[in-house]
C-alpha cells in the first residue's frame, strides 16, 4: 500500500519545467533551503558536551603525560617537561609488559567464558515456556542491574575467608581444608574470584540480546532444518549462527572493552594484590599515578592503555569489514 501511496503521489505531482529552481524532492515536495544542516545542529549540543567531558580530559592527560609531575611538583606548582621519558621508562619496564600481557590473557579467558555461556543461557530462554523464560529473565535484569561496588561487597562475602557461605558450603561437602581459605591470598584464586565475579555480571547483557536476536530468525528455518534430519548442534551451526554473526561479532568485541578495562571489581575485591600479581592496566596506571603519586606516569599509562584499545577497535572494524564486503558478495551472486 505504501509503494501504490507513493507511485500515485509521483503521478499527480507536477512536471519539473526544466527550470532554474531546485527539482522537487520525492512525493512532489521540494527540499526547504538548509534542511541538509538540520541533522547536524541537532548534534551539535551531544558533540558540545563529549568535547567538555570527555576531549578536554584527554588533552589534560596527553599533557600530562609529558611532564614529570609528583608531589613535590604539584605543592610547588612546578612543572617539569620529560619530552618522551614518562614513555621511554614505561616500554623498557618489565613490569608494564607483564602487565600488559597479564591484561590480554585475562580479557580472553573472560570473554570466552562470557560468549560461551551467554550464548547457551540466551538459547535456553528461546527454549522455555513463557513462565520460566519470564522468572529467568528476571534473574538476569537483576543481577545485571546490580551495582558494581555492591555486587563486588557480596562477592567479598561469599569468598570470606572466616564468614564466607562458600567456604561453609565447601566444608560442608567434605572438603574441610577449604574451611578458613583464603581466597585472596594467591595470584590465581584472587583471578578466579574476580572472573566469577565478572562473567556473572556480564552474562545477562549477551544472555538477553542473544535471545532478543534469535526472536527475529524465522522459524521456517528452523522447521526445514528438522525435515532434513538436523540436530540441535547442525541447527545451531546451519541456521541460527550464521544469521546471528553479526551479534556475535558486536557483542563480542563490546565485552572485550568492557573486560579489559575493568576496574572497580580488581580493585575493591584485592586492590591488585597480593604482591602487586592481579594488576591489570587500568589498576596498574592507577597505581602508579595515584597510589604512588607519579601523576605523569600514571598519565602516560593511561594513554598507552587507550592506544591497546584502539588497536583491538581497528582489528574489529577490519573484521567487520571483511563481513559486510562478503555478504555483498554473496547477495551479487
Amino acid at each position: 500500500m505504501a509503494v501504490q501511496l507513493d507511485g500515485a503521489a509521483e503521478r499527480t505531482a507536477p512536471h519539473h519545467d526544466g527550470g532554474g529552481g531546485a527539482p522537487p524532492a520525492r512525493g512532489g515536495r521540494r527540499a526547504r533551503p538548509g534542511a541538509s544542516g538540520v541533522p547536524y545542529l541537532l548534534l551539535l549540543p551531544a558533540l558540545l558536551a563529549t568535547a567538555a567531558f570527555l576531549g578536554w580530559p584527554m588533552v589534560r592527560n596527553v599533557v600530562l603525560s609529558f611532564q614529570n609531575l609528583n608531589m613535590k611538583e604539584l605543592i610547588q606548582r612546578l612543572t617539569d617537561w620529560r619530552g618522551l621519558g614518562n614513555y621511554q621508562e614505561i616500554l623498557g619496564s618489565e613490569q608494564f609488559w607483564r602487565v600488559t600481557l597479564r591484561t590480554l590473557v585475562f580479557t580472553a579467558v573472560n570473554v570466552t567464558l562470557i560468549m560461551v555461556l551467554g550464548v547457551l543461557i540466551g538459547l535456553l530462554l528461546a527454549r522455555l515456556g513463557s513462565k520460566m523464560r519470564l522468572t529467568l529473565s528476571l534473574a538476569l535484569v537483576l543481577a545485571w542491574a546490580m551495582p558494581h561496588i555492591a555486587a563486588t561487597t557480596v562477592f567479598q562475602w561469599l569468598f570470606d575467608s572466616r564468614y564466607g557461605v562458600v567456604n561453609w558450603v565447601l566444608d560442608r561437602l567434605g572438603w574441610h581444608a577449604m574451611a578458613h581459605y583464603d581466597w585472596v591470598g594467591t595470584q590465581l584464586s584472587t583471578f578466579f574470584v574476580i572472573t566469577v565475579l565478572i562473567v556473572w555480571q556480564s552474562l545477562p547483557f549477551v544472555a538477553l540480546n542473544l535471545y532478543a536476536a534469535t526472536t527475529t530468525i524465522p522459524q521456517e528455518l528452523y522447521e526445514a532444518a528438522r525435515m532434513d534430519g538436523a540436530g540441535t548442534w547442525k541447527i545451531f551451526t546451519a541456521v541460527t549462527f550464521p544469521f546471528l554473526k553479526p551479534f556475535f561479532l558486536a557483542t563480542t568485541f563490546l565485552e572485550v572493552i568492557w573486560v579489559f578495562k575493568a576496574f572497580p571489581q580488581i580493585f575493591a575485591i584485592n586492590e591488585g594484590g597480593p604482591d602487586r600479581l592481579t594488576e591489570t592496566l587500568p589498576i596498574y596506571a592507577f597505581t602508579e599515578g595515584v597510589g604512588n603519586l607519579h601523576f605523569g606516569m600514571g598519565a602516560a599509562i593511561s594513554l598507552l592503555t587507550i592506544l591497546v584499545l584502539l588497536a583491538m577497535t581497528a582489528y574489529y572494524l577490519r573484521l567487520t569489514l571483511r563481513q559486510e564486503a562478503r555478504e555483498e558478495q554473496e547477495d551479487a551472486l
